[in-house]
């Protein structure tokens, strides 16, 4: 019962009385340090009552119960050195990460408490020791590894056609060569260590992959757009497609340049998540994350309605004219595929003015040029500038929130001989076993003075105007202007005794 109490406190909006009550709780508590803590116990959703404040975005409940945990182990005037424990902050031994369970929730308010102490330190220390030297090579051999599959795909053995042509439109010279064919000279066993390399490469990217959406759920891993949601499917689509490619080359099957051409564009693609390594860089990737599964997704589904409508007017239109005229319209997926030039304006609108064009196709393209032109573009474009200046206004906190989710990421991938444990282990302070974070702290003591100075003169002026209001609600109207003057005076007197604290307050900074 107490436990549910303790979480419950932690989702209460009157925060002050949240922190009175969670404490009076605490005092009852028989087992304050041992196992039995209700600090420790976990709720069904496997959250402690801190993991829950933190997942909340509870700030005011997080410094509380943080200011609780930490250990003062030396001051010298204003420095300080102080152990903050960072026993369930720290993501290297814990099933399920304090940092990505801030990162992955949905509230803005839980990112606020990656600026606080010691998450911040914690984080940076982290990041700069260890999440960005291996981050970089990371992206540097992917770079590399993509060049070598590149490579393998340019040189890709094909030999000249030597059937004859069925159709005057036929414009094929080379076709792939048989399995027997495909490794003989010296070149072909270059390009099959590419090869190997390649689909090595993809099974290790599956390997990596899956047990994490196990883990976490394919709804949570795929849709969050700072765990890199977008990009885990675009990397397990193009392992995919790097494996059915090998399939196609062993069985001598004919099209492997369908999944080879699909795996370059996905592969170089998702060189655009080693972007948020970089602060420059790494807000950027967020807003064409947003731009794509947000805005274009719900703007696709418009545009599809009308390239298929205006498609099929186009090419019932032209399916009685001569094709060697207008070529453009021959079929209906070339329909289709003109159509949607069109309405990108990648094209002009084409037209054959040595021949007669029918009334309709006027008609229906001046309907069209007004309403994908003029209407639908301006449209995408004006949803595309609202989901940058929104993205615009928190970028340097979601870029944060990146590199803590790649912190993370890196840290449960990365063996434990090439990520050692941060912070100091308790024992050799006698704490016990848990581990803190030493952070030296510097306490300007003039900062203090200064805002003692400014609270004491603003409550000073705030007594004054209430007194000044006081007499003027109680008196009536004949002796309201006298105390408007009494009032007046006590103000510009106010403000005189202020004027004199200031000019101590400069003489003494």
């Amino acid at each position: 019962i107490g436990n549910t109490v303790l979480h419950i406190l932690v989702l209460q909006p009157n925060k002050t009385f949240a922190c009175h009550m969670y404490s009076l709780i605490l005092s009852y508590d028989r087992n304050k340090e041992g196992p039995g803590s209700l600090e420790l116990i976990p709720n069904n959703e496997g959250l402690s009552p801190f993991k829950l404040a933190g997942v909340e975005g509870n700030t005011v409940m997080f410094q509380y119960l943080m200011q609780k945990r930490k250990q003062n182990l030396w001051s010298f005037g204003p420095l300080s050195t102080v152990l903050y424990d960072i026993t369930e902050i720290d993501s290297w031994a814990e099933d399920q990460s304090f940092l990505e369970l801030i990162v992955s929730t949905k509230k803005r308010e839980a990112r606020h408490i990656l600026d606080l102490t010691p998450v911040k330190e914690l984080v940076s220390l982290k990041w700069n020791m260890y999440g960005r030297p291996y981050f970089c090579f990371l992206a540097l051999f992917y770079i590399l590894y993509m060049v070598c599959f590149t490579m393998c795909c340019v040189y890709r053995p094909l030999k000249p056609r030597t059937g004859n042509r069925t159709s005057s439109r036929d414009n094929t010279i080379y076709v792939q060569k048989m399995l027997q064919e495909s490794y003989v000279a010296y070149e072909d066993e270059l390009r099959l260590v590419g090869e190997l390399i390649t689909v090595i490469g993809a099974v290790v990217i599956l390997v990596l992959e899956i047990p994490d959406i196990l883990r976490v759920g394919a709804a949570k891993y795929f849709g969050q757009t700072i765990l890199g949601g977008p990009f885990h499917i675009i990397v397990i689509t193009y392992a995919c497609m790097i494996l059915v490619t090998m399939v196609m080359r062993l069985t001598s099957t004919t099209g492997e340049v369908v999944p080879m051409s699909f795996a370059l564009v996905l592969g170089w693609c998702n060189v655009m998540y080693f972007a948020r390594g970089f602060q420059m860089l790494g807000p950027f990737t967020i807003m064409i994350q947003k731009m794509i599964f947000g805005d274009l997704m719900r703007f696709c589904w418009l545009m599809a309605v009308v390239i298929l409508g205006f498609a099929s007017a186009f090419y019932i239109i032209f399916q009685t004219e001569n094709p060697e005229n207008l070529g453009q319209f021959y079929n209906y997926p070339m329909s289709l595929f003109t159509t949607f030039e069109l309405f990108l304006t990648i094209i002009d609108g084409p037209a054959n003015y040595d021949v007669d064009l029918p009334f309709m196709y006027s008609v229906v393209y001046f309907a069209f040029a007004i309403i994908a032109t003029l209407l639908m573009l301006n449209l995408l474009i004006a949803m595309m500038g609202d989901t940058h200046w929104r993205v615009a206004h928190e970028q340097d906190e979601l870029w944060r929130a990146q590199v803590v989710a790649t912190t993370v990421m890196l840290e449960r991938k990365l063996p434990r001989c090439l990520w050692p444990r941060s912070g100091i282990c308790g024992r050799e302070f006698g704490l016990g076993d848990r581990w803190y974070l030493r952070i030296e702290d510097r306490v300007d003591p003039n900062k203090h003075k200064m805002m003692r100075y400014t609270e004491a003169f603003k409550a000073q002026d705030r007594d004054n105007y209430d007194k000044g209001s006081e007499k003027l609600e109680t008196n009536g109207d004949t002796q309201c202007k006298k105390e408007l003057s009494a009032l007046s005076l006590s103000r510009s007197t106010s403000r005189t005794s202020s004027h004199r604290g200031w000019e101590i307050l400069r003489r003494n900074t």
